[in-house]
């Protein structure tokens, strides 16, 4: 196992002296299998090399036992907080949670954050360079579930000397992987926080994923997957985007944000749009295409999809057989991707197994985005929650 200095982005840090990373330098990125060694995924496939690419904040204490692992969402990266220590000090995508005195504090806890395995920002993925050919994955990258992320993960905190993890957060893609955490290794969990999650996907969710890898696939310039050489299928991956954060928001976010306000942007009206939600929606597609991966959309979407606990468990009860910490769930009122009653679903299923369980539905107009955006809400619960530790 080392710590590999090569990213898989050029957006990445390079430059790094072989085995080792700049401590001013994020994300790190830890190596692991190998040809002799490979690292099996549920599928079948071996993969003879894996990296993970993580950042983190605070100092794992002497007992080894004050780590509190983030588990990111689909598109987020590894960057969850800034690094005021460091030579970037971009804000990561839960600033308003993680350093000192926040909800995460910094002083008392040594926060991970990793890229998940199927990613595009560090971790492996399709994206990745493939060791067998020297050339990226493409489609040939075989299927990832949630639990071989999970079951990565748990090679990145062994590796990082963590002897039991003080808790594990997380929301959307997150909260499954928390969810999947509790059911695989509830031994090295003291505590859990998953937010804005579910056990398996609505039918409603299914059909809204469809259609946002249908549009990948009918972008000429998607070429089955094959479009490394070339212009990638950023339009197809745009409205992949577009439809796909149709599910983050609320009809009263929109509403309040937007409403049916007339855009005044020459740019937007010769583009045919007329309202300013148009032309926000548009621009949120645009970056997402200028920053993703359309293979990792549709890797980590059928992730999403397949995940089901009580399936492979045979019951939900039985999924969580083994939990015996603490567990804060949330979830939001307004939240129809991730609605509520499924996270009842869950509170019931851990009350079952006699586990210490609280859910609490925080009212919020602001959807299944809530756990970013109405941080004000949430970061109270998770503090005292991770006060009683």
């Amino acid at each position: 196992m080392t710590i590999d200095p090569e990213p898989n982005r050029g957006a990445l840090p390079t430059g790094a002296p072989s085995g080792q990373t700049p401590d001013a330098v994020w994300p790190r990125l830890f190596t692991f299998a190998e040809p002799a060694s490979p690292f099996f995924l549920d599928c079948g496939v071996a993969l003879s090399q894996v990296t993970i690419a993580y950042e983190t904040w605070g100092q794992l204490n002497e007992r080894r036992d004050n780590a509190i692992l983030i588990l990111t969402g689909f598109s987020a990266d590894a960057h969850a907080a800034r690094h005021t220590d460091a030579e970037d000090e971009t804000p990561g995508w839960w600033d308003t949670m993680i350093g000192p005195g926040k909800s995460f504090d910094t002083d008392r806890w040594y926060v991970i954050c990793s890229n998940v395995l199927g990613g595009c920002d560090g971790s492996t993925g399709p994206a990745s360079t493939d060791p067998a050919t020297g050339a990226p994955y493409g489609p040939a990258f075989p299927p990832v579930t949630i639990r071989d992320m999970v079951r990565a993960q748990r090679k990145l905190v062994d590796h990082l000397g963590v002897a039991s993890l003080a808790s594990i957060a997380g929301a959307s893609l997150g909260g499954q992987q928390a969810l999947e955490w509790l059911s695989t290794y509830p031994e090295l969990i003291r505590s859990a926080i998953p937010i804005a999650c579910s056990a398996k996907l609505t039918a409603q969710a299914l059909a809204i994923s469809e259609v946002s890898r249908a549009a990948i696939l009918a972008d000429p310039n998607f070429r089955g997957g094959d479009f490394y050489d070339g212009e990638p299928p950023a339009r197809g991956l745009a409205v992949a985007r577009m439809a796909a954060h149709m599910t983050y928001v609320s009809a009263e976010s929109l509403e309040m944000e937007f409403g049916r306000t007339r855009t005044q942007t020459e740019a937007a009206l010769q583009r045919g749009m007329n309202f300013d939600v148009q032309a926000h929606l548009r621009g949120e597609g645009q970056r997402f295409a200028d920053r993703f991966d359309a293979n990792t959309f549709l890797t980590l979407s059928l992730a999403l999809e397949e995940f089901d606990l009580a399936h492979r468990a045979s019951s939900l009860v039985a999924a969580f057989s083994g939990v015996r910490c603490p567990v804060q769930l949330i979830s939001f009122t307004t939240d129809w991707l991730f609605p509520s009653h499924q996270l009842v679903q869950i509170h019931e299923a851990l009350l079952k197994n006699g586990v210490d369980v609280r859910h609490d539905d925080v009212e919020t107009p602001f959807g299944h985005d809530a756990f970013l955006t109405d941080w004000e809400k949430i970061a109270p619960i998770v503090a005292r929650f991770l006060s009683r530790l």
